[in-house]
């Protein structure tokens, strides 16, 4: 798969031999509604008007997930989330006693949360 944009409805694919070939979401297998460039394909291809399209596809072998592969050991983030709970709790007694954190310090906690939730969702 080169690319494809599931809000379009459409991507590319390529063969082993370069060429670039149309893929229309309704060649994809039922079920699946988005593909990850990187993905690895088998298709029927056919001569439209304006070129190679994909009659049907098939998953061969889905696209390695970046983000999985630079994540830390299980035990690593176990150790950051136990951090990040007395960070939050610290922030949620400043909030009982009506006070939202300050810019710097919400900001900093707010990336680690975001680093931490894309780290879990890989």
């Amino acid at each position: 798969m080169k690319w494809f944009e599931a809000s379009k409805g459409f991507g590319f694919l390529v063969t082993d031999d370069g060429q670039e070939v149309y893929l229309h979401a309704s060649a994809l297998p039922e079920g699946v509604k988005e593909v990850r460039a990187g993905t690895r394909m088998e298709f029927g291809i056919a001569q439209g008007r304006k070129g190679a399209q994909a009659l049907t596809a098939r998953v061969v072998e889905a696209a390695p997930s970046v983000v999985r592969g630079k994540r830390k050991p299980a035990e690593d983030t176990a150790i950051l989330i136990e951090d990040l709970i007395k960070v939050l709790d610290s922030v949620s007694n400043g909030l009982r006693k009506g006070r939202y954190p300050e810019k710097g310090q919400a900001g900093k906690v707010a990336a680690v949360l975001r680093r931490v939730a894309d780290d879990l969702d890989a």
